[in-house]
This record gives C-alpha cells, sequence and structure tokens, in this order.
C-alpha cells in the first residue's frame, strides 16, 4: 500500500556516495530485503536478505523496522471502516472479516473469493452470499503451506503459489472443506525468503505468469532472478518475458491492448525520497529490461551497479508510485459500476512505506491514462489506512468484483473491503 542520515552500504557504494556528494537517508518498505558485496564490518551481522542490511546505525534511520500486524484477523467491530475516504458517490463497507493476513484475490464465475497469505500459510474462500447476519462465511481450504501469496483461478480449478511451488487444486467448487488434493504444476523457483512470495495470474493467453523477485535488496541478481515468467497451465515451456524486475506482487493485462503492466517496488536504504516505486508495461515481451539494478524510476543509476550505465538503456516506467510506498497489487477496472471517468484506469494497491520517517501510501490509487495509453495521472481512491504515521491497515490487492464493485484486502487487518458506487 521512516528514515533519515546516510546510509550503510557496502565500501564501493561508500565510495561512490562520497562522489556524488552523498546521497542521504534511506526508505522503503516492508516487502524488501537487503543488499551485494560484502557487508561493512558494523553490519555483518545482518545477513543481505535481511530488510534491515544496509539500515544507518544512527539518529531516526536506526529506530525503523517493519511493521508488524495483529498476529490475529481484526473483530469486525474493530476495523477502521469510519476512518476510510472514498470519492463522492462512492462507500466502503466490509465484505469478509476473520481472514489473517489476508493477500492477493481471485473469484470465481459464482462469486466465490479465493484468498492467499503471505505469513499464516493459508488459502481462504469466501463464500459469495451473506448469511442472516449480514456475514459472509470464510472457509480454510488449505493450511501449512509456505508463504502461499499467490492465487489464480482458471476453468474450475485454484492454482496456489507457494515460496518455490506451484499447485493446481482441481474441481476447487467441490472442496473448499479443506479436503482437496492438489497437483504439482511447476517448481523450478528459487527458494529465497528474500522477495520470495508470488502473485500469479492467467493471461489472455491462458498462460500462467509467475515473477521471481530479486533476492535480496540490491545486488546483481543470479539469472534466475528479477524477472517474471510465463508457463503453461502444465508448467511446461517457460520462457522469461522480463528482466530487471526487483520485486513485483501485482500486475494484470490492460483490457483493450492486452499488453501486461505490472507493479514494482523500489530498491531501499538510498534515501527518503529515492528512489519511487514504478508502474511499467511490457510492450515486447522477452527484449525489455526494467532496469534493476543498474537504474531505479528510470532516472537514478545505482550508486553502486549503476556505474557505466545509462538509464536510457532501459525501459523506462509508465509512472512513479512515490517512493517506497510498496506498490503491490493492481487491477484495471473492467466493470461498469462505477461512473465512465474510471473505466479502464488502474487501481493500485500501495501497503505502505516502513523505514521512511514519515509513512507514505498506505492507500488505494489510481492511475489515468490519456488516449494515447500513456499514464496522465495518479489519484487517491481509497485513503485513511495511515493515521498520525501509523497504520491502521495496510492495503495489499485490489480487485474487480463481478458485481463491479472493488474489493480490497487488507493483510494488517485480515478483512476485505467492498467499495461501490451509488448503491
Amino acid at each position: 500500500m521512516t528514515p533519515n542520515r546516510k546510509p550503510l552500504l557496502t565500501r564501493s557504494l561508500a565510495a561512490a556516495l562520497t562522489c556524488l556528494g552523498a546521497i542521504g537517508s534511506q526508505a522503503a518498505r516492508a516487502q524488501e530485503t537487503p543488499a551485494s558485496a560484502a557487508p561493512p564490518a558494523s553490519v555483518k551481522a545482518v545477513e543481505r536478505g535481511d530488510a534491515l542490511y544496509g539500515r544507518p546505525e544512527g539518529g531516526a534511520a536506526a529506530k525503523l523496522a517493519p511493521v508488524a500486524g495483529p498476529p490475529l484477523a481484526t473483530p469486525v467491530a474493530k476495523l477502521p471502516l469510519d476512518q476510510l475516504k472514498v470519492p463522492d458517490g462512492f462507500k466502503v463497507e466490509v465484505y469478509a472479516s476473520g481472514l489473517a493476513n489476508a493477500r492477493e484475490m481471485t473469484q470465481a464465475p459464482d462469486g466465490t473469493l479465493f484468498v492467499g497469505t503471505r505469513t499464516v500459510g493459508k488459502v481462504y474462500a469466501v463464500l459469495p452470499q451473506a448469511g442472516q447476519d449480514g456475514k459472509r462465511e470464510v472457509k480454510t481450504i488449505a493450511s501449512g503451506l509456505h508463504r502461499p501469496n499467490g492465487v489464480a483461478y482458471h476453468d474450475g480449478a485454484l492454482y496456489v503459489a507457494e515460496l518455490s511451488k506451484i499447485w493446481r487444486y482441481d474441481d476447487i467448487a467441490q472442496h473448499l472443506d479443506g479436503a482437496a488434493k492438489p497437483t504439482l504444476v511447476y517448481d523450478d523457483l528459487p527458494k529465497d525468503e528474500a522477495h520470495g512470495w508470488k502473485f500469479i495470474a492467467i493471461g489472455p493467453d491462458n498462460k500462467l505468469y509467475v515473477p521471481i523477485g530479486a533476492p535480496g535488496n540490491i545486488l546483481m541478481p543470479p539469472d534466475t532472478h528479477a524477472q517474471i515468467r510465463r508457463i503453461d497451465l502444465d508448467g511446461k515451456n517457460a520462457e522469461v518475458i522480463a528482466r530487471g524486475v526487483r520485486n513485483t506482487v501485482g500486475f494484470d493485462w490492460n483490457p483493450k491492448t492486452k499488453q501486461l503492466w505490472f507493479t514494482d517496488n523500489g530498491r531501499d536504504w538510498v534515501s527518503e525520497d529515492i528512489p519511487n516505486d514504478e508502474l511499467n508495461v511490457i510492450s515486447e515481451p522477452g527484449k525489455q529490461h526494467f532496469g534493476y539494478p543498474f537504474c531505479h524510476q528510470g532516472t537514478f543509476t545505482d550508486p553502486e551497479y549503476g556505474w557505466g550505465h545509462s538509464c536510457s538503456e532501459f525501459t523506462a516506467p509508465a509512472a512513479l508510485l512515490g517512493p517506497h510506498t510498496a506498490s503491490l497489487g493492481m487491477r484495471f477496472y473492467t466493470g461498469t459500476q462505477f461512473p465512465e471517468a474510471y473505466r479502464d484506469a488502474i487501481f493500485i494497491a500501495r501497503h505502505g512505506s516502513w523505514n521512511r520517517t514519515k509513512k507514505l501510501g498506505g492507500d488505494v490509487v489510481m492511475a489515468k491514462a490519456g488516449a494515447d495509453g500513456k499514464i496522465t495521472a495518479v489519484e487517491p481512491f481509497l485513503t485513511g489506512f495511515l493515521q498520525d504515521n501509523k497504520y491502521v491497515g495496510r492495503p495489499a490487492d485490489v480487485l474487480v468484483a463481478k458485481d463491479g464493485s472493488l474489493l480490497v484486502a487488507d493483510d494488517y487487518n485480515g478483512a476485505i473491503y467492498r467499495v461501490s458506487y451509488g448503491k
């Protein structure tokens, strides 16, 4: 959906900062994890894949750490509904609660909502019809999994992505009691915890798309990382369609052009305000490099890895989404319930920064495109999750529901909100 002072980076980075006049400060999000090259002696106890690797030792930055959500789902009566704001004509309500760590969402044609998680090892199903008490029943359909963040529904089957494996649960509608036995689809995936959780989706070409994040904050990634792959639904014929992607936890296809758009989380611990998260578009599958680790936000060469490179070598972002906002799930609005001005706009869940001294994000924004398809503005849509520099909720994903409303997953509270218009 936070810091100051000079970061402790590697020796080569420190030298680069000296040459550049010292960039100073730092920033990030709870999504990411850190660096490459031997760490300074003062931070050797912190592994490169740790979110605190490279954090400055002194000042305000030294007090920053990832924001942990409540261990259990927030009771519905205590959800921050009265603090959430939307434009005139819209309203927000609780769609479902009790889904601890609710993350990526996908919906079956009958309206059943499937929800993955990152930290509790569960996959949920939310039944479409509310009971007499007005609440929708939530079922746990799988448990004991390792970071089953990614979920995708297709032809009666539910695809679930763990850290290093993708499973298929056939005829899932008949197995909402948790008795379904999954079929392994794909396991040629790294086991790195850093940026290891997956967002998955099935494209217009009936192929399964899966990202593999960089195994740390800033490093030269192996050839197997910092990319997006697509594979056949049976797990065969994997191919890389984008490189230089640090960590995407949200993507969708433009309904008109069928091009894939994705969010990408920028690196940490350079500055409070650099770099921005990105919104990118793949126009030439397999041919584009989006910059990581050489260039960030399309304009900023990395102090360590940018030497000898120009940002002009890489595909520039379609839009910038704010520094360290942890921009995650995104969807094109394909419904008809919202006014015409919202048609084909992109809704983006910004989970929110954690290592900026003044937090940023914790909201849902809308990216609007002009007639030429280029983004002309990124505007607030659903706000209020950030109060007095503290989170009362953290959006992790958005989904256009079958009725044209917008569903928003809040992993901090374990809830799903519904934003509707005129009803």
